[in-house]
């Protein structure tokens, strides 16, 4: 066994450890930034394609104490990076640093790769090419307070580029951060789901996902690990072929009979074009639905037009229905049910004047029409916030990229 590094958006490291703990992973420790865990390269695989919340798979390779440019020369060149890559491929390095002497850190980045290219050179007499875009092997380095972690990343485009959203409108939120939301808002997948500022779907998307148990990750083509000596192609089928074994057809679900994902023995791809295909079987036989669970709307026709084609690209379209709907004329589509939901913030639209109204109609919404319910809205504006005029019964602290958010949990009373 070997230890990796999960990483997500700050705010869901407790969602993450819960986790990679139904998915069968050991040995679990948080730290500041991601959760450390214990497995096997085959792990490694399955946590690349199962993992909902994670951003990134790293695998620790060094940790040192640095306080001048040779350390990091140094103890890099201590490390035998050949058996990563071999001279012909090519190679990136990322640093960032906190608090330490070392301030720099492209000066950083660029002793580590001193360090890693002049391994090659002494060994083969050649060095790799550095490719800052789709590099065969990234090395991450980061040093806090001086002390210094060095990983490969296994993932490659991050993991919450599923690869079903080509289209989306304005600050649309990542699929990992949507799908930690559903997490802390504890949704049950039995109880109806509504998203009343849907946008291009990702919250109601990853929702069904979960309900159809389908991998997050079966929806990419490459994955940075397949680039690494040692990569076994056969292993990667049976993770592969087990994850799309475990999937429910959408139309096969049945909302009174979900339950969460179970912890199962690891196991999983066939190559690009088998993997598409077995999974596609799976999702575009499907035709009819069971009783709806998942609800969007929209006032912007254009955004549920990308929703629903989003919806398709992810094989669930028939788990959702999206309509047509200003938050004002808004009437709730089952007597109980769940909101959760991102609404615009004038962060990302600039335009505050006009959304005190849309948070203000909002608010009629909710107490006239969603009585009994259960209301999680996640805000980086505390200002437009106050308009709703409800007192949260939870908070949680997240962040959508860099911004600094607030999940909010409301209690609707049955009786005004």
């Amino acid at each position: 066994m070997a230890e990796f590094f999960a990483t997500t958006a700050k705010g869901l490291l407790d969602p993450l450890m819960q986790e990679l703990q139904e998915l069968g992973f050991s040995k679990l420790e948080r730290t500041a930034s991601g959760v450390l865990f214990d497995t096997n390269w085959r792990g490694c695989y399955r946590a690349n394609l199962e993992s909902r919340l994670a951003s990134r798979i790293l695998k620790p390779v060094l940790d040192f104490y640095a306080y001048q440019p040779e350390d990091i020369y140094s103890h890099l060149r201590k490390h035998d990076f050949t058996k990563y890559i071999s001279p012909e491929q090519t190679l990136a390095v990322d640093a960032s640093v906190e608090d330490c002497k070392l301030r720099d850190q492209r000066f950083v980045a660029m002793k580590a790769k001193d360090a890693i290219v002049d391994e090659f050179r002494d060994k083969y007499d050649i060095r790799p090419n550095v490719d800052r875009e789709c590099p065969d092997l990234r090395v991450w380095i980061r040093g806090y307070k001086n002390c210094f972690h060095v990983s490969l990343d296994t993932t490659g485009n991050a993991l919450n580029q599923r690869g079903y959203r080509k289209q989306a409108g304005q600050a649309p939120i990542k699929e990992n951060l949507a799908a930690g939301l559903l997490r802390l808002a504890e949704w049950d997948m039995k109880t109806p789901l509504v998203d009343p500022m849907c946008g291009s779907g990702t919250l109601l998307i990853e929702a069904a996902l979960m309900l159809t148990r389908t991998a997050p990750g079966s929806f990419r083509h490459d994955f940075a690990f397949q680039h690494l000596k040692g990569y076994v192609e056969g292993e990667f089928t049976e993770v592969l072929e087990a994850a799309v074994e475990h999937e429910v057809r959408p139309d096969e679900v049945r909302p009174d009979e979900v339950r969460p994902d179970e912890v199962r023995p690891e196991g999983m791809k066939p190559d690009e074009a088998k993997a598409g295909k077995v999974a596609g079987s799976l999702r575009d036989t499907a035709a009819g639905t069971s009783s709806v669970l998942l609800y969007g709307f929209d006032v912007d026709r254009k955004a549920l037009a990308m929703a629903r084609a989003n919806a398709a690209r992810a094989g669930v379209e028939h788990l959702i229905q999206f309509k047509y709907s200003p938050i004002s004329t808004l009437q709730a589509p089952t007597p109980r049910g769940i909101i959760v939901t991102n609404p615009p913030y004038a962060i990302r639209l600039g335009d505050e004047d006009i959304l005190r109204d849309v948070y203000r109609d909002f608010s009629h919404t909710l107490k006239t029409q969603f009585r009994g319910w259960t209301i999680w809205i996640l805000s980086g504006n505390k200002d437009l916030m106050a308009n709703l005029k409800l007192k949260a019964s939870r908070k949680h602290f997240v962040y959508n990229g860099a911004i600094e958010c607030r999940f909010l949990r409301y209690d609707i009373r049955t009786c005004p």
